[in-house]
C-alpha cells in the first residue's frame, strides 16, 4: 500500500495572459475549481496508475466541515482511495490561488487552513504497518511529517518526500533531520539549490552538484525533476541516471510535479528499479500538462501505457 501524508486543497485557477508582477492587477475571464493539495495530488495520480483498486492508496490528511472539505474526500473516493484517515477539522478545508498564464506557466498562493491541523497521530500503526511506501510534502506541519517519516523508516517503509513548496525556514538541524529520514528527495531544480543551501553544502547554481552534494552529505537518493529535460536521479556513491521527457506543448503544468511523485510511489511499491520508475513517472507528467487543473490530466494507467508504447 501507498500512504500520503500531506495536504488536501482546493484549486481556484484563473487564466491571465500574464502572471502579475507585486502591485499589478490582471484581469482574467474566469476563475474554476479544481481539486488539489500536494498530498492530494500525489495520491490521486498514484491511484489512477494503480488502476484505482480499493486499499491501494491511502490518504492521511484534513479538511473542514464544509462544502469545499466534503467534496474534496468524496473525490478522493471517487479515485479508489482510501480516506479513513482524513481528518474533519474545525479549521476551513485548505485552498490554492493559482493564476496560469498563456505559456502554461503558473502562479500559486496556497491558505493551508486545515491542512495545519494534521498531526502524526493520524497515521496509525496499523495503517503503517500495511504501506510499503510514505509520501510526504511540506504543505503540512514539518514536525508532524518527521516524526511520520521517522516511524516509517523503523517500519522498515520506504520514505518518499517531496521537497515542495521551500519552507521559509532557513533552519538547519530541521532540513538534517528531514533528509536523515529520507529514502528518496525529489526536487525541482529551484528546490535542489535551496535545499543545498540552507544544509550549506556547496553547489554554485548547478542542480545536479546540489544534489549530489545533499546526497553525499545526508544519504538520500536525490531526484531533480527539471521540466522538459526530464528527471536525474543521484545516488550516494556517485551513480547517475537519467529520465528523458516527452515533447509537448503544455496547457497547465499545475501538477505536473505532484504526477511525477505519485507515478514514481506507484512504480516502487509494484517493484520497479528507480530508472523504469522515473520513465514512467516522466511520462505521466507530460501528459498532465495537457490539461487544465491539477488532477484533471492526470492518466489513468491505460492511457500511460498507449502513451508508453508510442516510443
Amino acid at each position: 500500500m501507498i500512504v500520503v501524508f500531506g495536504s488536501i486543497n482546493m484549486d481556484l485557477v484563473a487564466r491571465v495572459p500574464r502572471i502579475a508582477r507585486p502591485g499589478e492587477t490582471v484581469l482574467s475571464r474566469r476563475a474554476d475549481s479544481f481539486f488539489g493539495g500536494k498530498g492530494a495530488n500525489q495520491a490521486v495520480a498514484a491511484a489512477r496508475i494503480g488502476q484505482g483498486r480499493p486499499g491501494r492508496v491511502a490518504m492521511v490528511g484534513a479538511v473542514g466541515d464544509d462544502p469545499f472539505g466534503e467534496a474534496c474526500r468524496k473525490n478522493l473516493e471517487d479515485n479508489g482511495i482510501d480516506v479513513q484517515a482524513v481528518q474533519v477539522a474545525d479549521e476551513p478545508t485548505g485552498c490554492a490561488f493559482i493564476t496560469v498564464d498563456e505559456a502554461g506557466e503558473n502562479a500559486i498562493t496556497v491558505a493551508s487552513g486545515a491542512n495545519m491541523v494534521l498531526r502524526s497521530t493520524d497515521l496509525s500503526d496499523s495503517l503503517l504497518s500495511e504501506a510499503s511506501v510514505l509520501v510526504l510534502q511540506m504543505e503540512v506541519p514539518l514536525a508532524d511529517s518527521l516524526d511520520a517519516a521517522a516511524r516509517a523508516r523503523r517500519a522498515g517503509v520506504r520514505v518518499i518526500w517531496n521537497f515542495a513548496p521551500v519552507p521559509p525556514t532557513k533552519e538547519r538541524s530541521g532540513m538534517a533531520e528531514l533528509l536523515q529520514a529520507t529514502d528518496v528527495l525529489v526536487v525541482n531544480e529551484h528546490e535542489a539549490l535551496a535545499i543545498a543551501e540552507i544544509v550549506g553544502v556547496p553547489a554554485g547554481d548547478d542542480y545536479l552538484q546540489a544534489a549530489a552534494a545533499v546526497t553525499k552529505d545526508f544519504g538520500p537518493t536525490c531526484i531533480v525533476t527539471a521540466g522538459a529535460r526530464g528527471a536525474y536521479a543521484v545516488s550516494r556513491d556517485g551513480t547517475r541516471i537519467h529520465a528523458a521527457a516527452r515533447p509537448i506543448t503544455p496547457v497547465d503544468t499545475t501538477g505536473a510535479g505532484d504526477t511525477f511523485v505519485g507515478v514514481l510511489a506507484n512504480g516502487f511499491s509494484e517493484g520497479l528499479e528507480i530508472g523504469p520508475a522515473m520513465e514512467r513517472a516522466c511520462a505521466a507528467a507530460s501528459l498532465s500538462c495537457l490539461t487544465p487543473g491539477a488532477q484533471a490530466g492526470m492518466p489513468q494507467r491505460e492511457a500511460l501505457e498507449r502513451y508508453l508504447a508510442q516510443g
